[in-house]
């Protein structure tokens, strides 16, 4: 009993207790990003605003102890290994030069306009405001998880963005080393050539050793991805420890290890999935939750002066950068989408600037409230660079969007099954969105949760299904009734739909939410988040032969989604099998766009009608027992996701639990 008292004291505020803080930290990533988002705002900022929060200067829940510092500092360290080992190198190489150009416009433009403000605002010495506008130079590559997300890291301005940065932190760095070395009475000739061939014996160690060693490893151990993953990390901070011991920052190592092993990694390998796995879900996050921990909300609140400080350097930062991301747009041509992208990229300060900022405090070169100042500057800069990132990557994502033609793959259709009452309403659904010829049957999944009751259940699910055997016999439909046992629906039906190489997915509407799913997400939120297959969300009430009107409702960029063209003919076969005509409701471009994907039978059978926003609400208002609504929504993250989209379960739950009803989301 004395021992657990004694534990309970080690855990008084702030908690120091290793199990304690890793637990906190791990319930943090795993709910607040999802909670945020819910507010369409990044989940990047609810992190930082977490740290900020749970920090020394908010409740002081925790503190930044030695545990949390390193993960963040592996986190920094994976965002730039990230993005150099995401980069296309082919179209690194191409754009070097407008890299260059880039690199050299980023650093420059903040290096004046920040020299001027520190020198003749600030009233700094020439040193001190040399360094700080070193420091507004540098920037972190916080927003380039957005980029991968939506598939557009070869878009060329990524690249360009991704080369400038290289760029402009090694000479925001090499900056404070000769400002460093200046503060501390060391720059001899001698300072100058230790600095040059140790930045020299450094490159030809990245360059020439690494790719000859990576090689030889990889063929060692071609099957063990667990042996190269930590091969892969440990590659990561070698280089990052070279390049401190050359005296650059390592987040340069870092970025350059996975420029060499970019082409050792194929894009879509075991391995690449294991490296991104490990980083977004613990590394990086904890370098955004301690980045949010350096806040100091009291000091901006209480003092006038610092307040405006933090303004005056966060309009500095970030007009610099946009003068920078703007002057290459018009150089190269850019549409504003990629200019704008540019500068959200290279918006945002992190680590380097934290850096600068506390090397400079310990020259005695800056004073405590620039240290301040520069912890609220991370906060708005990254704030603007995911929400400019994010908005230019979704438009920049919507104009490379070509919808699917179809054929490339035959149609297989899942249809999980849980509940006995609505397995013959699911397959009955599943039998109307097949097209017609097709020789693949429909696969009726049942996941089984307890290894114990397998041969039971598999027993129960025969019986089940034996009547809907016979009648898909009687209509030429096959079925292949298939079973997994797994620990969770999810990971079950995500498990099959890969081994099937499922087309589309059907499941059954649930309208209640569990507390548990409120928190961690509903079965459907988690597909959303997984599954790329298109996915049918059913509400089916009457018989399919009872339906006399057929109504679909599309969102107004929709037809962006890659999966358009496939969902379209799917909507096709249902108002085919049911021999009604399909009415549309949306937008004039919205209903063009379908118009090319569907026969000219349907064509002719057509009815559209323009839908406005307010009308989205009304609907419930013209159901009827003999009509099927069909709503297309998208996922959250999707291109043509919109900000109403998340009321639309709430909404159908209030006023269509009645009525019949189909939630679709196309494919990725």
């Amino acid at each position: 009993m004395d021992y657990l008292f004694l534990n309970l004291h080690d855990w008084s505020l702030p908690i120091r207790n290793p199990v304690f803080v890793m637990c906190i930290l791990l319930l943090t990533v795993l709910t607040v990003p999802d909670l945020v988002q819910r507010f369409r705002l990044p989940g990047i900022i609810g992190l930082i605003l977490a740290g900020a929060i749970m920090g020394p200067h908010g409740i002081n829940l925790l503190a930044q102890g030695e545990g949390i510092q390193l993960l963040s500092k592996i986190g920094l360290l994976y965002i730039m290994f990230w993005a150099g080992l995401e980069i296309e190198i082919t179209s690194f190489l191409k754009n070097k030069h407008k890299s260059a150009l880039f690199g050299l416009l980023t650093f420059g433009f903040p290096l004046l306009i920040g020299g001027i403000y520190a020198f003749f605002i600030l009233e700094l010495k020439w040193m001190s405001a040399l360094l700080l506008a070193g420091m507004f130079s540098a920037h972190t590559l916080i927003a380039y998880p957005v980029v991968t997300r939506l598939r557009i890291s070869r878009n060329e301005a990524v690249a360009v963005a991704v080369g400038g940065t290289v760029i402009t932190d090694t000479m925001a760095l090499l900056l404070l080393a000769v400002i460093s070395g200046m503060a501390q009475g060391n720059m001899d000739g001698w300072f100058w050539v230790k600095l040059t061939l140790s930045l020299a014996l450094f490159g030809a160690l990245v360059f020439g050793l690494l790719p000859i060693v990576a090689r030889w490893f990889f063929r060692r151990v071609e099957s063990d991805v667990t042996y190269q993953f930590v091969f892969v990390l440990a590659m990561v901070f070698v280089c990052g420890l070279l390049a401190e011991l050359a005296g650059v920052e390592a987040i340069i190592g870092a970025f350059l290890a996975g420029l060499v092993l970019n082409r050792l990694i194929p894009q879509s390998s075991p391995l690449m999935d294991r490296i991104g796995f490990v980083g977004n879900s613990l590394f990086i996050p904890a370098f955004l939750f301690n980045v949010g921990m350096m806040i100091n909300l009291h000091v901006f609140l209480e003092n006038g002066k610092m307040a405006m400080l933090a303004l005056g350097f966060s309009v500095v930062a970030l007009l610099s950068k946009w003068l920078a991301a703007f002057f290459t747009q018009k150089i190269y041509g850019y549409s504003a989408d990629q200019g704008n992208l540019i500068f959200g990229l290279s918006a945002s300060r992190a680590a380097a600037a934290v850096a600068i900022a506390l090397i400079g405090f310990k020259l005695q070169l800056f004073d405590e409230s620039i240290v301040n100042a520069t912890i609220f500057l991370i906060v708005i800069t990254c704030f603007v660079s995911t929400l400019v990132s994010e908005s230019a990557a979704l438009r920049i994502a919507a104009t490379n969007i070509l919808p699917t033609t179809g054929g490339s793959s035959p149609q297989r259709i899942l249809v999980p099954i849980a509940n006995p009452i609505n397995v013959a309403n699911l397959l009955d659904f599943a039998f109307l969105i097949k097209t017609p010829g097709t020789n693949e049957p429909v696969y009726p999944l049942s996941i089984i949760l307890d290894e114990k009751e397998v041969r039971e259940k598999i027993r129960q699910n025969q019986l089940l299904l034996a009547p809907i055997l016979r009648q898909a016999t009687d209509r030429d439909i096959a079925l292949a009734p298939i079973h997994r046992v797994d620990v969770s629906a999810v990971s079950g039906i995500l498990r099959a739909a890969s081994e099937l190489l499922a087309t589309e997915i059907v499941i059954g509407w649930h309208p209640k939410e569990s507390a548990t799913e409120r928190l961690f997400g509903s079965l459907l939120d988690n597909l959303l988040d997984e599954s790329p297959e298109m996915l049918f969300v059913t509400n089916i009430i009457s018989p399919p032969t009872t339906f006399k009107r057929l109504r679909v409702i599309l969102p107004e960029a929709t037809h962006l989604e890659p999966g358009f063209g496939e969902m379209v003919r799917r909507l096709e076969n249902i108002g085919r099998n049911l021999n009604l005509p399909l009415k549309l409701l949306a937008t004039p471009v919205t209903i063009s766009a379908a118009n090319q994907f569907l026969g000219k039978d349907s064509l002719e059978q057509l009815r559209s009608l323009p839908l406005n926003p307010e009308d989205w609400w009304q609907l419930h208002e013209s159901a009827a027992n003999d009509e099927l609504t069909i709503l297309v929504s998208a996922r959250q993250e999707s291109v043509s996701a919109e900000g109403f989209m998340q009321k639309i379960p709430a909404y159908l739950t209030e006023h269509f639990s009645e009525w019949n009803f189909v939630l679709v989301y196309p494919g990725l």
